[in-house]
């Protein structure tokens, strides 16, 4: 994301018309963490070859006004967004900012810190977005200094219907103090309808900086690199893809209904490892028996985000439905006076209201404890309707303007009424050449290396495996010399065996050097991926030792422990069983970036 400031005509500017052309090459399709990256390399490269004044446009910015630095950590994105609007606010306020991603993020550096906002959401059972594992382990451990001279503060992000929500912002917030930091703002924990919490907290964080920072001039004069008009293909500007194929893939045999869409994407420029954001419509079924349970007309207007609307579209297109928050849960308590209900909100029952969260839909609720709402107050006490993510699966090497997803569709019986997952089912349903919404999310830790000739192991089970698709499909089309070795897994072979025929083409053809599987459910005895990678230890050894790279993608609660766990007892070996010291040279990979893992 590059500022527009002033703008300037090409002959005022200290750099050449061509050197400038290059320039909008080089920062073409880099995400804004890249950009802030890219700008400070510039930097230190004028600092390295001389002493040369800058130019009158850009006066010198006083050395004792400390810059303050924007860290985040983001699995899917939205931590992301909210660090760079943020850092652009606190520019605007006058504040020299840098805004890092948390992986990126020298830790040498801490103990110079003088002014640290940090944005990270949690996953999970409590666990650090993929980014900023290094960081928090760092920061929790017995390296981190003392730091008394850091004023802090801390935004977390997660979802209430988890136990441990935004527990990551908690322990990087207590840990700061802790260390003899000072909160510059309180901590402020935002649900998955983000902007409630973010934007009052945001506002409150600028002001501190306008008040803290004495007035100065600009920073720099900044001429922009390439036009500041939206594209399309981004969250808030979706791209309208038309539908080319919806196929499924599972076999006649299986209980899993797994989908291989394909979609008409012209123009956006996916890498392997982005995924794909769908904006899902909430299943219509249960939209028609939600207004029978709350005896609402469908034709009522409310407002909510957007132009006024109705009622049955509101609960269609705008709000969650599919997945009920602990929010709601609190006033539907108040309004239906249950007890029982209200008893499930106590501390000690966190446990039993994350199973309840996970398994019931708002419908569950309002059919099994009535309570009065009306139209306006049920929609604005609902939150705002999420986009889902799907690692694309696909190359645009291989497909062109294409986007390949692998959607599990989800569905299973409450009470003996069916129930389903918002996007999923909304795409199981759709037939070809229906259009909809979509919007590319970048996910630039999980990226092929730049090295054709190194080895990649892949371990993606069930729906996890999509990216992988695309991974060969890419190295195939670049004539990459690298080897690949695949571990997959699902029930049966049978009827679960994604995109068997081609992974078998590969093989044959050379492309795939290994292949391992892991159907559970074909023997008397459950075997699974991480079961695989402990019988080929050795040879996953050697693979290292010749630096491939280790890449895992699926289940984060389960499968990604299990694997993570397997990968440890593999490296174990190698140091006469010292499980902390395997655990190091795991940590060791994935600083390198030779593991990298997309969990969810």
């Amino acid at each position: 994301m590059v500022r527009a400031a002033t703008v300037l005509p090409h002959e005022a500017l200290p750099v050449p018309a061509e050197a400038l052309a290059r320039l909008d090459a080089l920062a073409e399709g880099l995400d804004a963490a890249a950009l802030w990256w890219l700008s400070g390399y510039a930097a230190g490269l004028a600092r390295g070859r001389g002493s040369a004044a800058a130019p009158e446009a850009r006066p010198a910015v006083a050395a004792a006004t400390p810059p303050l630095t924007v860290l985040y950590g983001s699995q899917t994105g939205n931590a992301k967004r909210i660090a760079e609007a943020l850092a652009g606010r606190l520019e605007a306020a006058g504040q020299a900012v840098r805004l890092i991603r948390a992986d990126a993020y020298p830790h040498r550096e801490l103990a110079q810190e003088r002014q640290l906002v940090i944005v990270i959401s949690t996953q999970g059972d409590g666990d650090p977005p993929e980014d900023a594992r290094g960081f928090v382990e760092f920061l929790l451990g017995r390296r981190a200094p003392k730091l008394p001279q850091l004023r802090f503060a801390v935004l977390g992000l997660g979802d209430s219907s988890y136990p441990k929500f935004c527990a990551i912002g908690r322990q990087l917030d207590e840990r700061l103090a802790e260390l003899g930091a000072s909160r510059w703002l309180p901590r402020a924990d935002a649900d998955v309808d983000i902007e409630r919490v973010a934007g009052p907290w945001t506002e409150s964080l600028e002001q501190l900086a306008r008040d803290s920072t004495p007035a100065r001039p600009p920073l720099a004069t900044v001429t922009p690199l390439r036009s500041a008009a939206p594209t399309a293909g981004t969250r808030e500007r979706p791209l309208e893809a038309e539908l080319l194929g919806n196929q499924r893939i599972t076999g006649r045999g299986s209980d899993r209904d797994i989908r291989h869409l394909e979609l008409a994407v012209p123009g956006l420029a996916y890498e392997p490892g982005d995924a794909l954001g769908i904006w899902p419509r909430n299943p219509a079924d249960t939209v028609a028996a939600l207004l029978a349970a709350l005896r609402l007309p469908g034709e009522a207007e409310v407002s909510v985000a957007g132009p006024r609307t109705t009622l049955a579209e509101a609960l269609l297109a705008r709000v969650e439905i599919t997945r009920l928050s602990r929010s709601f849960l609190v006033a539907h308590a108040e309004r239906a006076g249950d007890t029982g209900l209200t008893a499930l909100l106590a501390e000690e029952q966190r446990e039993s209201l994350a199973a309840r969260l996970s398994q019931w839909q708002l419908i569950d609720l309002v059919l099994a404890h009535p309570a009065p709402w009306r139209a306006e107050e049920l929609i604005t006490a609902l939150r705002p309707l999420q986009p889902r993510l799907y690692s694309i699966a696909s190359s645009r090497l291989a497909v062109g303007d294409e986007a390949h997803l692998c959607v599990a569709h989800v569905a299973w019986q409450q009470d003996g009424q069916p129930r389903w997952g918002a996007a999923s089912h909304h795409l199981a349903g759709l037939a070809e050449e229906t259009k909809l919404p979509v919007f590319l999310e970048r996910n630039p830790r999980f990226r092929l290396p730049t090295d054709p000739a190194r080895d990649l192991v892949m371990i993606g089970p069930g729906t996890g495996v999509a990216p992988f698709r695309g991974f060969l499909q890419q190295r195939i089309a670049e004539g990459a010399r690298g080897r690949h070795w695949l571990f997959f897994g699902n029930p049966h072979s049978r009827s679960d065996f994604l995109y068997q025929l081609e992974w078998q083409q590969a093989h044959r053809a050379g492309h795939l050097q290994r292949i391992d599987l892991a159907f559970s459910r074909d023997q008397a005895r459950k075997v699974y991926v991480q079961h695989r990678l402990l019988e080929r230890a050795d040879e996953l050894l050697a693979w290292l030792d010749g630096g491939a790279h280790l890449y895992v993608c699926g289940d984060a609660n389960r499968m990604a422990r299990d694997v993570h766990a397997a990968l440890i007892e593999v490296l174990a070996r190698r140091h006469g069983g010292d499980a902390e010291r395997a655990t190091e040279a795991l940590s060791a990979l994935q600083a390198e970036g030779r593991y990298q893992r997309d969990v969810y």
